[in-house]
């Protein structure tokens, strides 16, 4: 298995297992722990569509990053002015 897949797997195991713990209501889906697995899980899936050099992904996955990124903030009580 190349280091490219290996890399994705990773990062999309890690979106799908918040999103399982999410669903199955073992952690909620604003809390901490949710987003700071989506901003490890997209920043991975990211670098690995950056290594295949498929962009449509760079940038769903980046943009993803950014966003968790963002509500990881607002669940820590991070003021964003």
């Amino acid at each position: 298995m190349s280091y490219e897949n290996i890399v994705g797997i990773i990062g999309v195991g890690l979106i799908l297992i918040a999103y399982f713990l999410d669903t199955a209501k073992f952690i909620p889906n604003n809390g901490k722990l949710y987003y700071v697995m989506n901003i490890f899980g997209a920043a991975l899936a990211c670098y690995a569509s950056y290594l295949i050099a498929y962009l449509p992904f760079v940038i769903l996955e980046g943009v993803w990053t950014l966003v968790s990124i963002y509500g990881l903030m607002r669940a820590m009580n991070v003021k964003l002015n």
